[in-house]
């Protein structure tokens, strides 16, 4: 089996050779190639050489087009400021002060130059490995841009004192979304990546009420456009994943707070879920053995089905050694 076989097997619950791996490597890949995160996050000709030469060199399963939060935002008039070795910074919400929806830009895909190069990414990307690997696209959840419009602190007083308006909000961008989904698997992806941190700092209520709808939809659009979808939030979602259960994902990230046998008894076997070995504690300072056996232990608790990554982003200053072994081939079974 190729990778994209692998990929593909796992994703219709069919036996494989060994389990799919797909870790997220952003500030990692680009010093991998002796690039910096400010150039992987703002050129897609580094984002892509980034990811072929990890898949290479680290033996995994699926190129990524993810390298920061920020790129809808732009084009809704956002401001974000590149940091040569930090990941991109948002330095205005276009919304900060003000709840008027129109007085958003509304973004095009093939025109907002941050969301192009995206595109350009996932092109360059299927160019060269279509059939090969898995390649995913990526949007931002509905929580997590509706946060990068108003500012954080914003948007979190905004779900408990101005629902109607925060549903508008996401609502609107949802539409774009769906399009800046649309565009990533015309453009060659077969996965769309949801990334929606802020989720985790929520109550099941508000989850459930305010944001849950806005991602039941994205999850729909994505998989009516002949789309997977991958959901990713950062921190500890225990406590959303009987709604979530709904969402109808195909492949379900957990931060290493999550516990995997509560996942999987919540989830059953319709969802994919990811390995989620701490990525700081266990993959950054951890040892090759002590890497292995912990996948193998997090297999036998979640069963299938199943693939290997980290519970966030590999970070900056893994040993090579420990990343190759978080990716060494561990059989299906």
């Amino acid at each position: 089996m190729n990778s994209y076989e692998r990929y593909m097997a796992m994703i219709n619950h069919s036996p494989c050779d060994f389990l799919p791996r797909l870790p997220l490597l952003m500030a990692f890949g680009a010093n991998h190639i002796g690039a910096t995160y400010g150039e992987f996050a703002s050129d897609y000709r580094v984002l892509a050489e980034a990811n072929e030469r990890c898949v290479e060199d680290f033996g995994f399963d699926q190129l990524s087009a993810i390298s920061d939060p920020y790129r809808e935002i732009t084009g809704f008039g956002g401001e974000v400021e590149f940091i040569p070795n930090g990941v991109p910074r948002l330095i205005r919400s276009p919304l900060e002060d003000s709840k008027d929806l129109g007085k958003l830009k509304i973004p095009d895909p093939d025109h907002t130059p941050r969301m192009k190069d995206r595109l350009d990414a996932v092109r360059t990307l299927a160019s060269r490995n279509k059939g090969q690997y898995s390649i995913l696209g990526w949007v931002e959840g509905p929580a997590a841009e509706a946060a990068n419009l108003r500012g954080v602190m914003n948007f979190l007083f905004d779900t408990m004192d101005d629902r109607k308006f925060c549903h508008e909000l996401m609502n609107l961008y949802i539409d774009v979304a769906l399009e800046f989904a649309k565009a990533q698997l015309q453009a060659g992806a077969d996965t769309i990546g949801i990334g929606d941190a802020i989720v985790s700092q929520i109550s099941p209520k508000v989850y459930a009420e305010l944001v849950f709808p806005h991602q039941q939809r994205l999850v729909k659009g994505i998989k009516e456009s002949g789309g997977l979808a991958r959901l990713h939030i950062c921190g500890d979602i225990s406590q959303h994943l009987p709604y979530m259960k709904e969402l109808d994902i195909n492949i379900l990230d957990l931060d290493w707070p999550v516990d995997l046998a509560y996942a999987r008894s919540v989830m059953t076997d319709q969802v994919i879920l990811v390995a989620n070995p701490n990525p700081v504690e266990d993959i950054q300072r951890g040892n090759p053995g002590a890497i292995k056996e912990q996948i193998r232990r997090l297999y036998e608790v979640a069963g299938n089905p199943f693939m290997i990554g980290a519970g966030c982003e590999i970070p900056l200053g893994t040993p090579e050694e420990n990343l190759k072994a978080l990716c060494t081939p561990l059989p299906y079974k």
